[in-house]
């Protein structure tokens, strides 16, 4: 049975000219961490950046996503593959649940190949957490590399 979904986006402000490409197409081919909507109507209700370090619009961006009907945020790929990885991604995760009560997904589209390598090699993820959203975010070779 299908249901509605209502999600929000929060990319990190390195990336505040992204137009949300790669995320969108991972929502449409149900790639990625949002293959958990495989059974799911999405609609993208909210997209914002984190206002810049250290993230001044983590706590605004959330409270107009919820008045729009938000179920759930992720936190974008791109505050796991930056360079660094956003050091606040836990914190975000942590405060939006708490203070908001809506639940937070780290990563929209898969991690791209070319991020996998250089961040492997640094051991940028080699904390339990990074080790968690990696585990969801990871995908297989070739959809990595669909997403370079």
């Amino acid at each position: 049975m299908k249901t509605n979904k209502k999600i929000g986006i929060i990319i990190c402000n390195r990336y505040s000219t992204c137009a949300g490409g790669k995320c969108f197409k991972a929502l449409e081919q149900r790639d990625g961490v949002f293959s958990r909507y495989s059974n799911d109507e999405v609609v993208i209700a909210g997209f914002a950046n984190c206002g810049g370090c250290p993230g001044g619009n983590i706590e605004y961006a959330p409270e107009e996503m919820k008045k729009n009907g938000v179920d759930i945020i992720h936190l974008a790929t791109g505050m796991i593959v930056g360079y660094p990885p956003c050091p606040r991604t836990e914190y975000f995760k942590r405060f939006i649940e708490e203070r908001y009560n809506i639940p937070v997904v780290v990563g929209t589209h898969p991690i791209p190949q070319k991020y996998w390598n250089v961040h492997k090699n640094l051991n940028s993820w080699n904390t339990k957490f990074w080790k968690e959203v990696i585990e969801s975010n990871k995908a297989n070779l070739d959809i990595r590399k669909k997403y370079n």
